[in-house]
């Protein structure tokens, strides 16, 4: 027990922040009833959760280097515990929402230094099960997220779907204060104050722009001025860093091949595997009428399939090169992604199935081998840097994702409404239909025109699954190449080295 302790606290806290990206999502209609609040009011509660978590990872990260990764994991912990009961508490939607972003930071503070205490505390056969079995619990929280939610909001009420966390977070609370020592940067460096304000500032414009794009479309005034500011933000960072003396990031690290190409696979690997899920789980809700745990359980293939894959050869990934099961791994999802053009209008969710159990093969072999990789390319005394460089992209990943093919989406659905003339707002229709709110548009319409409009829509909406399984086919095969063709294995990585002297370098 006092061995794999530290992997399960690990464990459970990844389970508890990654589940709350997608858990509220299912939950949203009982809470806008139970708050009296909007449905555009609540979408807050999973975007800035979001928001808060990808623009604080990197920060987090350089700070647990600094102060201690224990250190900053416990207080992660206790924060995330507290907003949690906060959320299950509120009385509106405004305190709701702002507790998210509470949750936000301390998921934030926990996922950065999941990579370093597990890299820190195993070596070797011992290392390679731990990436393991966490990669498999990173895989499983997306297909979980809905069917919690789902469960929870069906048979006891939204509130448990936060208050859920707080059992969760007092063992793995005790677990850490007990089992996990504490690691930090022996040179003890000052906090980069001005790279971790303008990295912050970048992350948190360009992800905030992207869900203003969800809202307003591309071409937006808003979002446009966010993407400049980020940009503008991100060279500052740049410049920057190149004066700090002690940098939150080593750009030195990042501009190596090898990180480079990990950094864009972490992208790629949330965007394509996990985003196109939402979309997913509208179809089976919203064309084939299942409840929100039916649509749920239609994931779990992809989860358990990875949760599986990830634990058996976890225990191998030692011995391999890096680039073979994150290169491979990111060429089975997009063979996955492709499997699911398959689904046709008149489909059921098995349509589905081969897609999505090749795309969990793909994520159980790359997820965790990504984030040791990603340990091993950076000095050992930078493993929180890379935990939270690696975790961040997986993060934008899936922000960048969700906009980018909601739009996708729309632009194959607009067009088939549009010819089979039974709505005349296109905008609005669309707009609903690629949201989940098919029967709300079928409600205004008169009795005759339901059955044909109803049909319209499936159709509408299965050539946007195509389109939006298209994009994410095409991305991850030649993401999976690039991996294939830049990563290599460090250099140290040859020789085992001892726990205290070298831990975070892995394969």
């Amino acid at each position: 027990m006092r061995k794999w302790a530290p992997l399960l606290t690990v464990c459970l806290a990844t389970l508890m922040l990654l589940v709350d990206i997608t858990i509220v999502s299912v939950a949203i209609p009982a809470m806008t009833t139970s708050l009296n609040s909007s449905l555009s009011a609540l979408q807050w509660t999973v975007d800035l959760y979001v928001l808060v978590l990808a623009a604080l990872l990197m920060a987090a990260g350089s700070v647990s280097d600094l102060v201690g990764r224990r250190k900053v994991y416990l207080v992660g912990l206790v924060v995330f515990a507290l907003a949690s009961l906060a959320c299950g508490l509120a009385t509106d939607s405004a305190f709701l929402i702002a507790a998210r972003g509470v949750q936000g930071f301390g998921a934030a503070t926990m996922l950065s230094t999941n990579i370093a205490l597990l890299a820190n505390t195993y070596e070797g056969k011992e290392r390679s099960i731990a990436f393991g079995v966490w990669g498999a619990v990173n895989g499983i929280s997306a297909a979980a997220g809905p069917i919690l939610g789902g469960a929870l909001t069906q048979y006891v009420g939204w509130r448990w779907i936060f208050l859920i966390n707080l059992p969760v977070a007092a063992v793995a609370l005790l677990l850490a204060w007990r089992y996990v020592r504490e690691s930090r940067d022996p040179r003890g460096g000052r906090l980069d104050v001005p790279g971790t304000i303008t990295f912050t500032a970048a992350a948190t414009l360009v992800i905030y722009g992207l869900i203003r794009v969800g809202e307003d479309g591309w071409s937006s005034p808003t979002p446009l001025v966010m993407f400049a500011g980020a940009i503008v933000a991100l060279v500052v960072f740049v410049l920057v860093e190149r004066r700090a003396a002690h940098p939150m990031v080593d750009l030195a690290v990042v501009r190596t091949s090898s990180f480079g190409a990990l950094m864009l696979g972490a992208l790629v690997l949330s965007g394509t595997a996990f985003a196109a899920l939402v979309f997913v789980s509208i179809w089976a809700q919203t064309v084939l009428h299942m409840s929100a745990v039916q649509a749920g359980l239609v994931l779990t293939p992809l989860g358990l399939t990875a949760f599986f894959v990830s634990g058996i050869f976890g225990r191998v990934m030692n011995r391999i090169a890096p680039r073979w099961p994150i290169g491979i791994g990111l060429l089975l999802i997009g063979v996955g992604s492709l499997l699911d053009m398959l689904v046709t209008p008149e489909s059921s969710w098995t349509a589905l199935l081969p897609g999505l159990l090749v795309a969990g093969a793909g994520v159980g072999l790359s997820s965790p081998t990504l984030a040791s990789a990603a340990a091993a390319a950076a000095p050992a005394s930078k493993a929180g840097m890379a935990g939270g460089a690696v975790n961040t992209l997986r993060q934008l990943g899936f922000a960048l994702g969700i906009p980018i093919m909601t739009s996708v989406l729309s632009a194959s659905i607009r067009p088939i409404l549009g010819n089979s003339g039974h709505f005349t707002d296109l905008d609005t229709t669309t707009e609903m239909v690629a949201g989940g709110q098919s029967d709300d548009v079928l409600a205004t319409l008169p009795a005759a025109a339901r059955t044909p409009a109803s049909q319209a829509i499936r159709d509408a909406y299965t050539s946007g699954l195509d389109s939006v399984f298209l994009l994410s086919g095409v991305c991850a095969l030649v993401t999976g190449v690039i991996v294939l063709l830049l990563v290599r294995r460090a250099s140290h990585e040859s020789e085992p080295e001892p726990v205290g002297k070298h831990a975070a370098h892995t394969a």
